[in-house]
């Protein structure tokens, strides 16, 4: 018993274990997935860069077999600017130019026209959108400077601007307590003097041409339409504003047409008498109602003044008059 008194105790700890450490596998496929995102933004990015002939060419490539790729054959050419044995350069965006499998360029013949005409809208329609793009920021910068001058912020409502057809429309309306001109005269108001001089100024920041409209109310002179009348009336006071804008440093080229329009065109169709149908309409023409307009100038046409009606009552100056045969005289009705 002393023995097993005397002997000593050994108390042995266990520490736990550790579990195994897990590697860097995961460090290997975050690569790969990073690796993989920055090759897809770099062909996200080269396809933005890319034309639309560069993308058709890419697409071609991929949709024919790559043995006709690489050494040629009659699959290769299906496109009317493709030549037999190569496709189109990718790497310009010229119409026609094609590489061959040796490497060297050639350019093709085009063969059908439809392909002229879809590049053509397609320009006309770029220019169409930059024009309207254009248009507003003209509107933009016109409400900008009647905002920042003082004296025209009192008269914004009186001042409308919005799009048409035709292009952009300015429109000064007149007000019973704030005439533009003075009454049944075409002189200018200094208020409508500061607002269209503003207008001229701003207005050679386009190219655009512009037409000056006067519109006045219902109400006659004491005359009639036999004497001075609303429409004199408007074509004056549509070129008294011409003037004015002139001077505040528009071109004058600008100018296409100067109309008086008086009262056939009023805003408020249910009181002709409305203030408001008293206005000065500048409009800002798009390219569209530009050319027609020279159209209509260059294809001038007059009365014919052959009163038997025997051709055109409308000829165009310069066309020789054609002249009808006269007809043997008709015989006696039976009695």
């Amino acid at each position: 018993m002393s023995k097993d008194k005397d002997r000593a105790i050994v108390v042995k700890r266990v520490a736990p274990k550790k579990g195994n450490h897990h590697g860097g596998a995961w460090k290997l496929a975050y690569a790969d997935f990073m690796t993989a995102m920055m090759a897809f933004f770099l062909l996200m990015w080269l396809l933005s860069s890319a034309s639309t002939v560069q993308l058709k060419g890419i697409a071609d490539y991929f949709n024919q077999p790559l043995k006709v790729t690489l050494w040629g054959g009659d699959r290769s050419a299906q496109d009317s600017s493709i030549i037999n044995g190569g496709g189109r350069d990718i790497s310009t965006d010229q119409q026609g130019v094609t590489r061959t499998t040796d490497g060297s360029i050639t350019r093709a013949e085009h063969t059908v026209a439809h392909n002229d005409d879809d590049s053509s809208k397609q320009s006309q329609g770029e220019l169409e959108r930059r024009e309207q793009v254009r248009l507003h920021d003209l509107q933009v910068k016109l409400m900008a400077a009647i905002e920042a001058n003082p004296v025209l912020r009192q008269f914004k409502q009186q001042i409308r601007i919005d799009s048409t057809l035709t292009g952009l429309r300015i429109e000064i309306v007149d007000s019973q307590k704030r005439p533009m001109f003075a009454t049944a005269k075409d002189v200018v108001e200094p208020y409508m003097r500061d607002i269209l001089r503003e207008i001229g100024h701003t207005l050679n920041d386009v190219p655009n041409r512009i037409i000056v409209q006067g519109h006045t109310d219902a109400a006659q002179y004491a005359g009639g339409e036999k004497g001075y009348s609303n429409w004199e009336l408007s074509a004056d006071r549509a070129n008294a504003s011409r003037r004015e804008l002139i001077g505040g440093g528009m071109d004058e080229a600008k100018v296409m047409r100067v109309l008086g329009l008086a009262s056939t065109q009023n805003l408020n169709k249910a009181d002709p008498m409305d203030p408001e149908n008293r206005r000065i309409s500048i409009i800002v023409l798009n390219k569209k109602s530009e050319d027609a307009l020279d159209h209509d100038d260059s294809t001038t046409t007059t009365l014919s003044d052959d009163a038997a009606g025997s051709k055109p009552l409308l000829q165009k100056i310069g066309q020789p008059a054609t002249v009808a045969p006269k007809l043997p005289a008709a015989a006696p009705a039976a009695q």
